[in-house]
């Protein structure tokens, strides 16, 4: 149709939507909600699932999407000539960018990041628009040292209004700090690779799938209004450097067991970078066929083989409404050799915004939580393309 941007396979027209407005923790921003048999929005104690639906496209020069890096300085702090709009925000989402730097960007760090660094870092991407952060996880601080001050996090951050707080929990017991936290959302990953799982977590499948019930159990116990939404991450779902390749019926198979014993939803994870565009969606269908669209909507993605931006735009033609980055692109499994590199926010945010995907993000603020990650992480190496080239003269944001 006119207007809708259809490049090759790339139509990301989405029928039957409507904007509805749900200030939950689950999901705390206007959005745009889709309207189907499946629709899930509405959940146990009132918290609203992540999803949102995709409207349409507007046309504009998607050639803008691929932008080389140049000399020029790099941006570094909040303009005022910014030319995003409290109303692109309040108007709306496409796609929800859920910001898991301070979790799977620091874990894999030698550097610690100070608390009030950290605090800074939510703070900033509020600001920015940003809609969910995961800012940590609830691991022993002898194994994730920079990862300590979860608790602390979770607090503070639940004090910024409209901000989505996520966590990642390892077992059991960290789930239950979690509950006990306030956050609105937990992940538990479950490695489809067994040699990963007990890699990372030291638990075989069976010990995973049992954690999963037990996890499942102490949440309905909780208090209906401090009930968090419990995901399972499938992680390694493309593949793994320690196993090789990973079966697409074992992913199918897990997400199923998961489903049943009583996690809310599933997401894909491409812990070693593995992916492609066609597996992406093709995995993605699969999981949607066993357990229901309305239990995924998002999906982890790493850049380890510079297939990042790729996969997430395959994601958005198969109708996946939430793709995990990090600023700079920093992060990755410690635990997984060669699993390096989140997709970067800044590149993402531009690319989708420059296509019309509404993100409700400040590009030039977002660049400022990037300067801000620097100077906090001397030595540590960021990466991505906008920070060095630029916005392009005349951008616009979709919408606008």
């Amino acid at each position: 149709p006119s207007g809708v941007v259809s490049t090759n396979r790339l139509d990301l027209k989405y029928i039957g939507t409507e904007v509805g407005k749900h200030k939950s923790r689950g999901w705390p921003h206007d959005h745009v909600r889709k309207l189907d048999d499946s629709d899930s929005s509405e959940r146990l104690g009132g918290v609203h699932s992540r999803g949102v639906g995709i409207t349409s496209i507007r046309r504009n020069d998607i050639s803008s999407c691929l932008i080389a890096p140049t000399s020029r300085r790099m941006l570094h702090a909040i303009k005022d000539t910014s030319t995003w709009t409290a109303s692109h925000s309040a108007s709306g989402v496409d796609v929800l960018i859920s910001e898991v730097g301070m979790r799977d960007g620091l874990q894999s760090l030698a550097s610690i990041m100070p608390t009030e660094a950290k605090k800074a870092w939510i703070r900033m991407e509020a600001e920015a628009g940003v809609a969910e952060l995961e800012v940590g996880s609830f691991v022993p601080k002898s194994l994730l040292p920079q990862l300590a001050d979860t608790a602390e996090l979770v607090d503070y951050a639940r004090e910024i209004d409209g901000l989505s707080v996520a966590v990642l929990v390892p077992n059991l017991k960290g789930a239950e700090a979690a509950v006990r936290s306030g956050a609105h959302r937990i992940t538990l990953p479950f490695s489809v690779s067994e040699s990963h799982s007990l890699a990372n977590v030291k638990r075989s499948h069976q010990q995973m799938l049992r954690e999963v019930g037990l996890i499942a159990q102490a949440i309905a116990q909780a208090p209906v209004n401090q009930r968090p939404v419990f995901e399972v991450g499938l992680s390694t779902a493309y593949g793994c450097t320690i196993q090789g390749s990973v079966s697409e019926d074992d992913v199918v198979r897990v997400a199923e067991q998961v489903v049943e014993l009583g996690t809310d939803e599933v997401g894909l994870s491409d812990t070693s970078g593995y992916g492609d565009p066609a597996t992406v969606k093709r995995l993605t269908k699969r999981i949607w066929s066993a357990v229901g669209r309305e239990r995924m909507h998002g999906i982890h993605l790493h850049n380890t083989r510079g297939q990042g931006l790729a996969n997430a735009l395959a994601t958005l033609e198969v109708g996946l409404t939430t793709l995990d980055s990090s600023p700079g692109g920093i992060g990755g499994c410690p635990f997984a050799p060669g699993a390096s590199g989140n997709i970067v926010t800044e590149d993402l945010v531009f690319m989708l915004e420059a296509m019309g995907v509404r993100t409700g993000i400040d590009l030039d603020r977002l660049l400022g939580v990037r300067e801000l990650v620097k100077e906090a992480l001397p030595g540590e190496e960021l990466f991505g393309f906008l920070a060095e080239a630029g916005l392009p003269k005349g951008f616009a944001y979709a919408g606008q």
